[in-house]
């Protein structure tokens, strides 16, 4: 057998090795999350043995853990979309104005210093920005809204936007530097500004991806944990002020899962229910943001 046979053997075999290492990966990937939904659906079911799926989806008034207990879900889940919507009302209009100025206005230059220190912030511990709402972001507002409470949902909302503003920028402007260059200068030899073209050109063409980033900007908020644990609190109420404690789902169930619970209770099986209600949400989000990326994609050859 010649030498280049041994060659052409050898790259076939680095090839199938290289091939099952990333199936590996992926069916580790699909058997991981085969077992998360398998654990959050045996032990909710267990929780829809003893309460009432109408109490917990429409009840007003969430209490698990003292007597009488009450489960209510829709004051965590009124707290964390409280939380996320205040999030998007920050994040998603500088992110898309960061994005577009990157991709559209910046120099070479300017976009290799801006981009990185942009970036930067997606790479800060989550806890941080908790402490950060609580000892910058809070007596600032303070000094404003003298009423605000210690804890609220207005701090909440203001450092989970800036953790999520990041993704739609970096999102965002990968999809505007994907539109062809060719759309743009057939708007130029129109006639059209640099306004009009951003607008009217660019911005239209990469609109699935810059929905597709807003959606999953908005399922990340709605997951985060540490921040809002930290910064909004732990009262559960369905208040229409930011001004005051709210609880997310996510900072329940890390109350729930500090270790004073006992596990097999009631009380415990509450944190896979409001796990499994949270999953839904976030899978929802997921679907409806590659649907949107599906239905609206632009292809250019």
């Amino acid at each position: 057998m010649d030498k280049s046979s041994l060659n052409r053997r050898g790259i076939r075999w680095g090839e199938f090795l290289i091939q099952s290492g990333l199936a590996l990966c992926a069916l580790i990937s699909v058997i991981t999350t085969a077992v998360i939904i398998v654990i959050l659906a045996k032990e909710s079911f267990g929780f829809f043995e003893q309460v009432s799926p109408l109490e917990f989806f429409f009840g007003t008034r969430w209490v698990p853990l003292l007597e009488p207990s009450s489960y209510g879900v829709l004051p965590l889940v009124w707290g964390t979309l409280i939380v996320t919507f205040g999030a998007a009302i920050i994040a998603i209009p500088i992110g898309l104005a960061s994005a577009i100025y990157l991709s559209e206005y910046a120099s070479q230059r300017v976009r290799s210093i801006v981009k990185p220190v942009l970036e930067l912030l997606a790479g800060i511990p989550t806890v941080v920005y908790g402490y950060f709402a609580l000892t910058f972001v809070t007596p600032l507002l303070k000094t404003v809204i003298p009423e605000i409470q210690v804890f609220n949902a207005l701090s909440g909302a203001i450092v989970v936007g800036i953790m999520v503003l990041p993704m739609i920028a970096t999102l965002s402007d990968n999809a505007l530097r994907a539109v062809p260059d060719t759309l743009r200068q057939g708007a130029y030899a129109l006639g059209a500004t640099s306004y009009e073209v951003t607008t009217q050109v660019v911005v239209p063409a990469g609109l699935s991806g810059v929905m597709a980033s807003f959606m999953l900007a908005i399922s990340r908020a709605i997951g985060e944990t540490m921040a809002v644990t930290l910064a909004v609190g732990a009262t559960p109420n369905l208040s229409l002020t930011f001004l005051e404690s709210i609880q997310t789902m996510t900072a329940y169930i890390v109350q729930v899962s500090l270790g004073d619970t006992p596990a097999g209770g009631i009380a415990y099986q509450t944190l896979f229910a409001v796990a499994a209600l949270l999953f839904l949400i976030t899978l929802l989000l997921n679907v409806l943001s590659q649907w949107f990326l599906n239905r609206y994609r632009e292809v250019y050859d």
